[in-house]
């Protein structure tokens, strides 16, 4: 495996860890209501339809990021993204309502999962940089670490709060890389050929800095 590979799914699961870091709550609210003995199956019946859903959304949307100028606006809308994960309260995992039935709690975690999931979806797409693989490698191998892991990896994101700036940055960095895989705008970038690492520096530069202003001025 070489090393632009292996970057590039490290890159997709840190992806999916910080953006996915409220899936474990979503399960436990989604089940709460719940007989125990159909909790495990409602926890990995739901789970099992969310990563598929996800995979087929994700794969979906790697196609789709080859029309022309939807990279450019997909790595626009990831920036937004990038802005609102350092700046977001995170409300809407509140929301979500527990189920009575096997069928609810698995419906709520699938819904949930895909209304929640549309940056995840987004960002993952653009990360793949066309390669399928890339989309279910990185899903399989990250989305097991948050089910059972992410009460660790959110616990730790509040105690270390570099944790999310490091997501934003890695997510500033995929939208700067999308900018610039825009094939309607390589005449203007081959004029200036350090614009290829340029905007990518940029684009982390600017949603650090805007995140870190929103954040002191709220305070």
């Amino acid at each position: 495996m070489d090393l632009e590979l292996l970057s590039q799914i490290l890159i997709i699961i840190g992806i999916d860890i910080v953006l996915g870091g409220d899936n474990a709550i979503v399960i436990a609210l989604a089940c709460r209501n719940l007989p125990v003995d159909k909790r495990n199956k409602a926890i990995l019946l739901g789970t099992g339809l969310a990563i598929i859903v996800r995979i087929a959304l994700t794969i979906i949307a790697v196609y789709l990021l080859m029309i022309p100028f939807l990279q450019l606006v997909g790595g626009l809308f990831l920036i937004y993204i990038a802005y609102n994960l350092l700046t977001e309260d995170g409300d809407d995992v509140n929301k979500i309502r527990g189920g009575t039935t096997l069928f609810q709690a698995v419906r709520t975690i699938v819904v949930a999962d895909l209304v929640m999931g549309f940056d995840n979806v987004l960002a993952v797409a653009g990360a793949a940089g066309g390669k399928i693989i890339l989309v279910v490698a990185g899903l399989l191998i990250s989305i097991p670490i948050i089910v059972w892991g992410s009460k660790i990896i959110l616990k730790f994101m509040e105690r270390f709060p570099i944790i999310i700036y490091i997501g934003a940055g890695i997510l500033a960095l995929t939208a700067g890389k999308m900018i610039t895989h825009e094939e309607r705008i390589q005449p203007f970038l081959e004029t200036y050929s350090f614009s290829h690492y340029i905007i990518p520096l940029i684009t982390i530069v600017f949603v650090l800095l805007a995140g870190l202003i929103k954040k002191t001025s709220t305070k």
